[in-house]
This record gives structure tokens, sequence and C-alpha cells, in this order.
């Protein structure tokens, strides 16, 4: 039913100036639309991200994620721009320089502007 429509992240932001000059300077992506509910950026593959103004997030875990080609090469990128990388040290999860090795691949972890936990994986 669903397995060819496109998906989208919905992430809350305190802060929608400081929130849209995150998604687009630090990670740029392109606003694709831009409401008073809120702005719509697009990534890769159709996908997109919506955000809306609302408040600082409670999540603790991952609300979105990018597949790269390159973890090692679009982590220098984004560190280039500003972005601090998390490290963690959890049972299952444990990352070394901030990538978390697994048998399906890599993974990275950052915060945007508003404290949403993005990632990166090369799967």
């Amino acid at each position: 039913m669903l397995g060819d429509a496109p998906a989208a992240a919905v992430l809350p932001a305190a802060d929608m100036a400081r929130a849209t000059a995150f998604y687009t300077e630090k990670l740029g992506l392109k606003v694709v639309h831009a409401a008073s509910e809120g702005t719509l950026f697009g990534a890769g593959g159709g996908t997109m991200v919506f955000v809306y103004e609302y408040g600082k997030t409670k999540a603790e875990h991952t609300v979105a994620v990018f597949r790269v080609s390159d973890l090692k090469a679009t982590m220098e990128s984004l560190k280039a721009n500003g972005i601090v990388f998390e490290d963690y040290d959890l049972p299952g999860l444990k990352t070394v320089d901030g990538v978390a090795a697994s048998e399906s691949g890599n993974g990275a972890w950052f915060k945007d502007s508003e404290g949403n936990i993005l990632s990166i994986i090369d799967m």
C-alpha cells in the first residue's frame, strides 16, 4: 500500500528561522514549501523533512536518518559546516570518533539547531 510512497520526517522547532537556517545552510536541504504551518525541505530521492514551530523536542531517539554513500566524506563536509557529532556508549551502540560500526553499515549522529537527533548512515 505505501511501499512506493515517499516518506517525510516531521520535526518540531522552537525557532523556525533558526531551524530553517540550519537545514538550508548547515545540511544543504532546499525549501520546497514554506507556509505558516511549517516548512517542507526536500532531501534526496523524493524524501522530505517537514519542520513546524512547536517547541523544544523531548525525543531522546533518532528522529530522521539520511542515507549517504560515503559516511566519512559526509561527516567531514558537515563538520566543516559546524556540525558536532555525538558519541555514545550504550548497550548495543558504541561510537568511536562519532561512528558506530555494524554488520549492516556505519552510522553517525548529530543534533539539529532544535535538539532533534539526526543520523547519517552508509548502508
